[in-house]
């Protein structure tokens, strides 16, 4: 699991927006995290708005529920499958 930033969404668009006109060394020593940090968030979040990233962090979550469902499913399928298939 990732460790949780201690930065909202909002937030991180908002220093994002900063570093393009203050500088990327500036605004991180301003808000004390690392240049590779900023960097990062620049190429994840760089021409979003803070409403489109929260729009992306909801459907990665929904992503992510709906891929353990479909993995569940297969699982209950598949054994379903292999009770079927023995000679009672």
């Amino acid at each position: 699991m990732m460790k949780q930033s201690k930065f909202s969404d909002v937030k991180v668009v908002e220093i994002v927006r900063e570093s393009r006109s203050e500088g990327v060394a500036a605004t991180a020593r301003k808000h004390k995290i690392s240049e590779q940090t900023l960097y990062l968030w620049r190429r994840k979040y760089g021409g979003m708005e803070a409403t489109q990233v929260v729009e992306l962090k909801r459907l990665s979550q929904e992503n992510s529920r709906l891929k353990k469902l479909l993995a569940e499913r297969d699982l209950t399928i598949e054994v379903m499958q292999e009770v079927a298939a023995k000679k009672w």
